[in-house]
Order: C-alpha cells, then sequence, then structure tokens
C-alpha cells in the first residue's frame, strides 16, 4: 500500500467502498440535536468534502483503514470504509454518523482533540482515553473556513494500530487542504450570489439597502446617506443567528428613525439582504447627558411619565444597569435623599430605619437603594411606611425581580408602577449612542471605530453600564486623538471568540447555561437536568456558545 501514490478507483473496486453519511437527516429542535445553522455548516462541508472524500479512498483501497468526517460540533457526518471488520468493530463502539466524540465525551481521541489543540494529532492505540478506542491508531486534522478561519470541522483517518503509518499524516493534510480549497470556491460563490441579490434590490435608487455578507458589508447611497460607521455592527449584530426574515423598528446612531427588514440570501452561509425604510422625514434627537446615556428609546418616556405620577416606583435591574440615573429622572428637579441599604451594616438597623421614617427636610422624593439587601424587619417595615402616608415620594431600586427573595418580592409587589431595565448584553441596537454619549462626555473628539464596536458589543458587560464607562475611561487616558480601534481596548476586550457573531436568542441561551452552572457549583449534570436537556447537548452548547468550564 503506498498511501502517496495516485490511484484511479476502478469501477468494479468502487463497489467496495461502503459508505454511510447523515445527509438524510434534518434537525429536529432548539436545543436537542443539530440547530438549522449547524445543519447548515455541516451540509456545506459535506459537499465540499465529498470530492476529496472519494479521491481519498482511493488511495486507502486494500487497507483496514476508514474515513471519518465530524462537523464543527465534532459529530461523525459521513464515513468511508473498505473493510468489514473496522466496519463492524466502529459500530460496535458506537462511532457512527450522529455521534458525538468532543472530548468530554470520549477523552483523547482524533476527533475531539484537533478541535482542542487546533493542529493535527495522531492518537495511537494506548493514547486513547476510551479503552475500546485502544485497538486503533488515528490521525485527525481540523478544517478551517479560508475567510472566517473559524474550524469546520476534523477529517480523521482510523485503522487498526498494527496498520499505522506516519505517512497517513501529510496523506491527510493534504486532503484537509483541498477541502479548504473547495470552501473557499464555495465562500466565492456565496459572494457572487451576495452581489446579485444586492444589486437586484438596489436598482431603486430610493431604497436604502445593505448586504451583509462574512467579511464585508456594501452599502448603496441611499443607505450610506442614513447610516453611521457604528451602525453596521449594530445590523450585523441583529441578523446573526437570524435563518429566515425579521422585521423591526430601529433608531439608527445619527438618531434616524427607520423600519428594518432583514433577509437570508438564499446559497449563501451567512449573507443578509437589510433594506432599511425611513419612519419620519426628520431625525429623532439622540438623548444626551447622563441621565439619558443608560436608556433605551421609549425607557425616557416611561421614566418622564412616572415622574408625573404618585405613588411608590419599583427600578429592577443588574448592578451598574442604570438604577440610580433611572430613580433620578423620575424625581426630575425635585429634591432627592437617597438611603443605601447597604449601609445597615454601617449604621445598625436602629439608625437606618429611624432614617427611613424621618426624611431630611425639603427631601420630596426619597430613593431607598437596594431593597434586596433588607432585613424581614426592615422590609416589613418599609412596606408599612409605603401603605401610609410618607409625605415623600418613594422610589425603590432592586435586583431583577427573578433574583428577588420572597420577602422582597412581597415588599416589591406594594408598587403599582415598575420598570426593569435590561442588561446592557441584551440591548445591542442601542450600544453605539449609549458608547458615544458616554465617550462625547469623556472626550468629544475621539470616535470608536465599527470594528472596535463590534468587539465592545460582543461582550457580556457582567458589570453593564458601570464597567462599559470604565473601560472608556481608561481608553481615554491613553489615547488622545484619533478612533479608538481594536488595539485600544484592553486586552480582554479585543477578541470576542466564539461569542462574537452570537444571535440575541444565542445570548440569551448563553445566559440561561451560565446561570445553571452557577447555581448548581459547576456540576453539568444538575445543571443539565435544571435545564431539560441531556448532557451531552448541554457539553455541545457550551462550546457552541463559548461557556468556560
Amino acid at each position: 500500500m503506498n498511501p502517496s501514490g495516485n490511484q484511479v478507483m476502478r469501477p468494479e473496486i468502487a463497489s467496495s467502498w461502503r459508505r454511510t453519511s447523515m445527509s438524510g437527516l434534518r434537525p429536529e429542535s432548539a436545543l436537542d440535536g443539530l440547530q438549522i445553522a449547524e445543519f447548515d455548516t455541516a451540509s456545506r462541508l459535506m459537499r465540499a468534502a465529498g470530492p476529496v472524500l472519494d479521491e481519498l479512498a482511493t488511495r486507502l483501497l486494500d487497507t483496514t483503514f476508514c474515513i471519518a468526517l465530524a462537523d464543527s460540533s465534532c459529530r461523525i457526518v459521513d464515513r468511508r470504509f473498505t473493510d468489514q471488520r473496522t466496519e463492524l468493530a466502529l459500530n460496535r463502539i458506537s462511532a457512527v454518523p450522529g455521534a458525538q466524540f468532543t472530548e468530554e465525551h470520549a477523552g483523547t481521541n482524533a476527533l475531539g482533540t484537533p478541535f482542542e489543540v487546533m493542529r493535527g494529532v495522531a492518537v495511537h492505540g494506548a493514547e486513547h482515553f476510551v479503552e475500546a478506542l485502544k485497538a486503533f491508531s488515528c490521525y485527525g486534522h481540523p478544517i478551517r473556513h479560508p475567510v472566517t478561519r473559524r474550524i469546520e470541522g476534523v477529517l480523521d483517518i482510523t485503522g487498526l494500530t498494527r496498520d499505522a503509518n506516519p505517512l497517513f499524516a501529510p496523506l491527510l493534510q493534504r486532503a484537509v487542504e483541498d477541502i479548504e480549497q473547495r470552501l473557499w470556491e464555495g465562500a466565492r460563490l456565496s459572494e457572487k450570489r451576495l452581489l446579485r441579490a444586492f444589486q437586484h434590490a438596489s436598482r431603486s435608487p430610493c431604497r436604502a439597502v445593505v448586504a451583509i455578507g462574512g467579511e464585508f458589508v456594501l452599502t448603496n447611497r441611499a443607505a450610506l446617506d442614513l447610516l453611521e460607521p457604528p451602525d453596521h455592527a449594530v445590523l450585523r449584530d441583529l441578523v446573526s443567528g437570524v435563518t429566515g426574515s425579521v422585521a423591526r423598528d430601529l433608531v439608527l446612531g445619527s438618531g434616524a428613525a427607520v423600519h428594518l427588514r432583514a433577509e437570508k440570501i438564499t446559497g449563501t452561509a451567512d449573507g443578509f439582504l437589510v433594506e432599511l425604510t425611513p419612519r419620519a422625514r426628520t431625525r429623532l434627537p439622540v438623548p444626551r447627558g447622563r441621565v439619558a446615556e443608560n436608556r433605551r428609546p421609549g425607557l425616557d418616556q416611561q421614566l418622564a411619565e412616572l415622574s408625573r405620577r404618585a405613588g411608590p416606583v419599583l427600578i429592577a435591574g443588574e448592578p451598574g444597569s442604570g438604577r440610580t440615573s433611572a430613580a433620578r429622572a423620575i424625581a426630575a428637579s425635585r429634591t432627592v435623599q437617597v438611603l443605601d441599604a447597604a449601609d445597615v451594616v454601617v449604621v445598625g438597623e436602629q439608625e437606618w430605619a429611624k432614617r427611613l421614617r424621618s426624611p431630611k427636610p425639603g427631601a420630596e422624593v426619597l430613593v431607598v437603594e437596594g431593597i434586596e439587601l433588607l432585613s424581614d424587619a426592615l422590609c416589613a417595615g418599609l412596606a408599612r411606611m409605603l401603605a401610609d402616608d410618607p409625605g415623600v415620594r418613594v422610589v425603590l431600586t432592586s435586583a431583577p425581580r427573578s433574583e428577588l427573595p420572597p420577602r422582597v418580592l412581597s415588599l416589591a409587589a406594594t408598587c403599582p408602577s415598575r420598570v426593569e431595565l435590561p442588561p446592557l448584553r441584551n440591548r445591542t441596537d442601542e450600544f453605539a449612542p449609549i458608547a458615544r454619549t458616554m465617550l462625547a462626555e469623556l472626550r468629544a473628539d475621539l470616535r470608536i471605530a465599527p470594528s472596535a464596536l463590534e468587539a465592545l458589543i460582543a461582550q457580556q458587560w457582567p458589570g453593564n453600564l458601570r464597567e462599559l464607562a470604565g473601560v472608556l475611561r481608561g481608553i481615554t487616558e491613553r489615547r488622545t486623538a484619533g478612533d479608538i480601534t481594536v488595539a485600544d481596548l484592553p486586552a480582554g476586550y479585543r477578541d470576542a471568540g466564539r461569542t462574537a457573531r452570537l444571535s440575541r436568542r444565542d445570548r440569551a441561551e448563553r445566559d440561561a447555561i451560565t446561570e445553571a452552572l452557577r447555581d448548581t457549583g459547576g456540576n453539568k449534570v444538575q445543571a443539565a437536568q435544571r435545564l431539560g436537556i441531556s448532557r451531552t447537548t448541554l457539553y455541545s452548547r457550551m462550546r457552541a456558545l463559548g461557556v468556560s468550564r
């Protein structure tokens, strides 16, 4: 057998090759099984790899080795055999299409390990973690998309250990290069389809049209007049994860109110056509100032309306999401006194309760911060105060209501008016004006480049607006002029990793998984039970969503 030879498969021999694949399967649900986007990626990989696997098969005739192709979830999607004994042996250890061979499932192996080390590996006999795999020698090499450089899958050659040959490694590498070249050709075809769709949609000069591809954005003149550089990052984030079409109203960074309609372009991996229709001839003013910087369009009106009402108000949200600023917006121009529940440990419960019962003279609005930190007794006292006429307008702030203990939920229920502030990570369409307003207060002559804005949008922001303000403040201390680029961001904010293209649904799913892992102390079995999914699905989603282990 000469692995480097160039044989031609004869018709009478070709029938001896046995092939099993997942080409006939379809995704069944959003979590348990292949998702739509994952299935599209696997289909694209199988189309590019098919001819290469056929050619590779001719080079492995009359050997005990088989060929396996895994997708971006490390799930086997295609196999080729010439030796029935090898096929039966792999079937016995469940190395069949649909089986997942990540390191979480099978330890060290030639499918999962290349994903972890991001290079080709050879795993011989006892080097396997699973006992049943120790009879085999396996060669695996990751397949990278030539444009995005993401790992699209892994190609593997597996056979009995006694038949191992060091020439399989360069043979496999050459086959992977051929697959990557075909992926590149497919990407070029995708770009042509995107361009044709853009040209067709742009025939009317009055239509504002944007075409978004993997590495580029096309805009016609009408869209160019509407969009500012930060808007491109927002549009890309809004369409990520969309499998069909989406429509919504949006306020651009310039303050222009538009109706957005985005549709995925058939025949492209990540191509979208976006049409923007102005909803008014005039541009809406972009909120300015410390109070307005942290809120979305519509929330300002809600807070302004609450400022004209009477009765207590609850403002709930994560730390740093703008609870204090929202409370002051409700107070408007009235005199405010702030009582922080964190001060209880300093002044004592009796003194704190006294300050609650007797606001300072002239105070018109009493803001009680962090009510989730109050004891049962203080919660009861505050509830009694709200039931009576306190003489001042009371505004309470708290953590998200889903995180409040029962005693605080009971107190929150006494507030007929409630405002839930969204975390910054869920406000991608508002991120650009929020960041721009913050930056203008620090340095009016600086601008955030779209690439830097895209990297910032992809972060999780556990500290919310407070964290963003700290990041921008640190940048302005180092840069005195020009655009803020990715290189100007702190090291931990430059590379968004796998979360860079997460859709809102994926981000919500990522938050749910993170919360489940935190509540179970990192126990993945219990976290999977809490989420109602299998442990293997949990591992798959953690990998896909970039959740740390």
